[in-house]
């Protein structure tokens, strides 16, 4: 060894006795603990290694690298959505498919609606179906107040849900939209099954669905001819009545509606043509006559003012 503390023999393999030499002195600069406890230095990393292992290496990262541009061209998604997850494909082949989906608690909804707003189908698997993300989804859906969903091995999902009672219909804006009791917006209107419901109209209908309500119910024996209540100016009510408009006042509204129903019973005012009645003034009724019967009343008074100059 030099002065540098180098070897400063030939770069070719050293001859046996030589390296026996090296491999002595070596051990002689060990500490002691080290060269009572059979300290011997390691293989190389390479004779430690299972044979075969770079190859198989080597595939796993072509492997990784070709999965990699699948995903990225967007086929995976396609093939996803065509097939579903690869585990479940596979739960599915092991007999894991998803074959009944039980419902409990349906009242508007129907199960198809059910069904695709929990993103359950044919390519669902049992083991891999994620409850917790399936009652989200479902308790993202307005007209569901509450929800729980179960599995039962090997084929079966048990869903329990409870909807919102739909309480009235809210039109603004030209879109009808179905109104629990508080006014909340819990579905919209497709189809007839809400079409027995009430119906309010303008902005801020839904939030006084209560004081229409109220209305009705004081409206006696009118209660089953009203088709429709308008909110105006966030103040007053205007309902309709078997296509006559009937402007209650902002104060007492319900005393109003009293009024009606005597002239109703006494006159039969709602048969008369009229188009509109204003009862926001409490000591007399504006009516609104139909176009003929305005101009019927008209030409009457002309004849009436002719007879008398006469």
């Amino acid at each position: 060894m030099d002065g540098g503390g180098r070897f400063s023999g030939p770069l070719s393999p050293a001859a046996p006795g030589l390296a026996a030499r090296l491999v002595s002195g070596l051990a002689e600069r060990l500490p002691r603990s080290l060269r009572r406890s059979g300290f011997r230095p390691k293989e190389p990393l390479e004779r430690r290694l299972p044979r075969g292992l770079g190859a198989v290496a080597l595939s796993a990262a072509f492997a990784s690298v070709a999965l990699a541009g699948f995903v990225a061209s967007g086929r995976y998604d396609g093939f996803v959505a065509e097939h579903g997850r690869p585990l479940d494909i596979a739960a599915r082949l092991a007999g894991f498919g998803v074959e009944r989906v039980t419902i409990s608690g349906i009242s508007r909804m129907y199960e198809r609606e059910v069904l695709a707003a929990a993103g359950i189908d044919w390519r669902t698997s049992v083991p891999f179906l994620d409850v917790v993300e399936v009652r989200a989804r479902l308790l993202a859906v307005p007209l569901i107040a509450s929800a729980s969903v179960r599995k039962i091995y090997p084929n079966e999902i048990v869903i329990t849900q409870v909807e919102r009672e739909p309480a009235a219909l809210w039109q603004r804006n030209g879109e009808v939209s179905v109104i629990a009791a508080d006014g909340t917006v819990i579905d919209t209107l497709r189809d007839d099954r809400y079409a027995s419901l009430p119906l309010v109209v303008g902005e801020g209908a839904n939030a006084k669905l209560g004081e229409y309500l109220a209305l009705i119910a004081a409206s006696g024996a009118l209660a089953e001819r009203v088709k429709a209540g308008t909110f105006v100016s966030g103040r007053r009510w205007t309902l309709k009545l078997d296509g006559v408009d009937i402007r209650l006042p902002e104060s007492d509204p319900a005393a109003a509606l009293n009024r009606l129903v005597e002239l109703e019973r006494n006159e039969r005012i709602l048969e008369k043509d009229i188009i509109a009645l204003d009862l926001r003034l409490p000591d007399r009724v504006v009516v609104r006559l139909t176009e003929e019967a305005a101009a019927a009343r008209a030409e009457a008074q002309k004849k009436t003012k002719k007879g008398t100059s006469s």
